[in-house]
């Protein structure tokens, strides 16, 4: 089976039972009203029962603060129209004379991220899904994926992304560090999303609005996603899933001015599937000049052609900003107190694909196109002291992805593919009022790749599933690559061992060619590299319990710096790093009614001042249905310590801000209705995020928000 995740569900036996066992519910706590002791003993009994049965589904992906002390604080400005949609919901819901009936029981989330699954080459994959993205309240890339083990955030703003360096940026076990450039592959539908010059991903384009569900691989993936792919984060897009047709609308208000509002339509009828989706978010931020903006719209239309063959079509835009606030004064100098100005993205991305599926084959053609423009303005100019300088980037990026799985017998799957890529961008600048420019320079990356994996019974219940594949990658200006990928998978069904090897690439970007001391020599640079290998144990009791635990290294090479002095400095591959650590996480659901997380990750890196490595980190969930209708979720987030900004390519570089560690408590109540008067359901919430009021930063001298909170409501239809 290829990379994909366990989604796990709980359903009454049929509507019918379900409906009147939920009417004669509610008449009992109605009537016991007056007898407080027999009330609390009977909620306990019910939240605490099993009502449901279990069933699973699978699906396949192949591809220091300033608020310290300060109350918690709500300032609506747009959507004043919330708390007035909230006041029929809530005296709906307290009509002691209403039974509400309710289509059906959802039980809870794991919460926080789903359990790590091992996928055809043996590699483990974490995915946080739709539901869990709303239990956390996430607003973009980094609050989805700030509580995934071995992964770390850093931005600047309560909404939007400022660049893609430390004001918008995810590290996954030390990978994505270097600027320009990066390691770590974004994808939606299995297409990398990125910015072609600098080359690292722009958070903002992957819109979390739009994610099914989003997919992180910790260690590098060359079979599946080729270059650029040390780790990847490939984001699943929306679709409706069953027959007939649905709607929903989202308003959300909250602390500093901030807002959202999104509303998305699905349908499924017939040969023809359609998902349409528009959303906008922002706020004026917990500083001054530290407010952001994100729109974004998404299509998709799907065609079945029979039992076989189908196809679709999406797509997704995105316009967004973000201000710099600049330091604190409180905590630099002052000749450090100044900020970078605004930086705006807009990007287009269309992804469609032809696919097919029978008996013993599988496959598909997708074709993408992806073009925007970053325009930077408001730069400081450290000579004149002004905000005045400016950079506009613009790019496209297009190709196709051909993929055939084959199963000639019995647990054998053969997948082998071909990839075409064509890069290019270009950019102007003004620096200190002159003017300057790259003109545009395209490059082509051609690869194919192969894996096998077979499985055999080894008696009791155990099977050894192995896995063997490879990638070779043709660039149009530097070498040829070779990446090879494999695994061992051993397991009963309760317990799982895997091992996992892997050799990534990353090619240089444009920025080689671009970027002083440009053109100097970069034909010579050869593909950084890492080599990364994982083991792993996991041990399953019963549905709801799991322990998992694993150990990874990854060892870059050839990274790429300017070696300066002497002058003129010159790209050249000369260093070298290391990243390892071991994970442990625990999912503990004993019933439908609460489920728990816990997770923990060790570090180290080499050098020692590799950004972004915390020495330990820590994520722990708790989702809670506390009635049929109340639903409470809690996570906490602990970052140890750990050197931060980007690591400059600059033979001499050193990173010496370093910060301490901190602890993030979030909550999130909701409350479900189902309006059938109006023929609609849904859910009011509060939500509240770094309840201890925490001093953090995430770079030196930006302190980040105190406690803060939000409020909002969501129809279906």
């Amino acid at each position: 089976m290829l990379p994909g995740v366990q989604v796990h569900c709980r359903t009454a036996s049929t509507a019918e039972e379900h409906g009147a066992a939920i009417e004669a519910w509610w008449k009992q706590q109605f009537a016991l009203m007056g007898d407080v002791s027999q009330f609390m003993n009977l909620f306990k009994r019910r939240v605490s029962g099993s009502v449901a049965d279990s069933v699973r589904a699978r699906e396949l992906s192949p591809g220091g603060s300033d608020h310290a002390g300060a109350p918690l604080r709500l300032n609506m400005k747009l959507p004043h129209l919330t708390p007035m949609l909230l006041l029929p919901v809530l005296a709906l819901a307290q009509s002691a004379g209403d039974v509400v009936k309710l289509d059906r029981y959802v039980v809870v989330a794991p919460p926080i991220v789903g359990e790590t699954q091992v996928d055809f080459l043996a590699s483990a994959v974490t995915a946080v899904s739709e539901q869990q993205l709303i239990e956390q309240n996430a607003r973009d890339l980094q609050s989805a994926l700030r509580k995934v083990p071995g992964v770390v955030v850093s931005h600047f703003n309560p909404v939007g992304s400022f660049g893609g360096g430390e004001g918008g940026a995810i590290f996954i076990r030390g990978m994505g560090t270097a600027r320009p450039g990066a390691e770590i592959q974004l994808s939606i539908d299995g297409v990398p999303s990125y910015n072609s010059i600098w080359t690292h991903p722009i958070l903002d384009m992957l819109n979390t609005d739009i994610a099914r569900r989003i997919d992180v691989y910790k260690g590098a993936q060359p079979v599946l996603y080729g270059n650029m792919a040390f780790a990847v984060v490939d984001l699943a897009p929306k679709q409706q899933e069953h027959a007939g047709q649905s709607a929903k609308v989202t308003l959300t208000a909250g602390s500093f001015g901030t807002w959202s509002a999104a509303a998305e339509s699905g349908h499924r009828g017939g040969a023809l599937d359609t998902y349409v989706l528009a959303s906008a978010r922002a706020s004026d931020g917990h500083r001054a000049n530290a407010d952001g903006r994100l729109r974004a719209g998404y299509v998709r239309l799907g065609w079945t052609f029979d039992g076989h063959w189908s196809a679709r079509i999406i797509y997704n835009g995105t316009s967004n900003y973000a201000d710099d606030p600049g330091p604190d004064p409180a905590l630099v100098p002052p000749a450090q107190v100044f900020g970078n100005g605004r930086f705006a993205d807009d990007n287009d991305l269309v992804v469609a694909t032809v696919s097919h599926r029978f008996a013993t084959f599988e496959g598909s053609l997708k074709a993408h196109l992806s073009q925007g423009k970053l325009d930077w303005t408001g730069q400081y100019h450290a000579a004149s002291g002004r905000n005045e300088n400016v950079t506009v980037t613009e790019y496209a990026n297009r190709g196709f992805k051909a993929r055939e799985i084959f199963r000639p017998w019995e647990g054998t799957e053969i997948l082998g593919g071909f990839d075409h890529d064509t890069i290019a961008g270009q950019y102007r600048t003004v620096t200190g009022g002159v003017a300057g420019s790259f003109p545009r320079a395209t490059v082509r990356i051609n690869s194919v790749y192969a894996a096998a994996s077979r499985s055999w019974g080894l008696g009791r219940g155990w099977t050894l599933r192995p896995s063997l594949g490879a990638r070779a990658l043709n660039h149009s200006v530097f070498a040829d690559e070779f990446a090879p990928q494999g695994g061992v998978v051993v397991g009963d069904g309760a317990t799982e061992f895997h091992f996992s090897g892997a050799r990534g690439v990353n090619y240089p970007g444009l920025f080689v060619m671009a970027f002083p001391p440009g053109n100097n020599r970069h034909q010579e640079l050869a593909a950084e590299t890492v080599e990364h290998w994982e083991i792993g144990v996991s041990r399953r009791w019963g549905a709801g319990t799991k322990v998992e635990m694993s150990v990874f290294r990854d060892d870059g090479a050839d990274r790429i710096v300017t070696s300066y002095p002497p002058f003129p400095p010159v790209w050249k591959n000369l260093t070298a790093f290391r990243s390892e650590g071991m994970e442990g996480a625990v999912t503990f659901a004993p019933n439908e009614a609460w489920s728990v997380y816990a997770a923990v990750t060790v570090m180290r890196a080499t050098p020692d001042d590799l950004p972004y490595v915390p020495d330990w980190s820590g994520s722990l969930g708790w989702n809670w249905r506390l009635t049929r209708q109340f639903r409470l979720s809690l996570d906490g987030q602990f970052v140890g310590g750990r050197t931060v900004l980007s690591r400059n390519r600059d033979l001499n570089a050193l990173n010496a801000s370093r910060l301490g560690s901190y602890v993030l408590l979030n909550a999130r109540l909701a409350y479900e209705f189902d309006a059938k008067m109006w023929g609609l359901a849904g859910e009011c919430f509060v939500a509240g995020e770094n309840l201890g009021d925490a001093r953090y930063q995430q770079k030196f001298g930006y302190p980040m928000p105190g406690a803060n909170g939000t409020v909002g409501v969501s129809f279906r239809y």
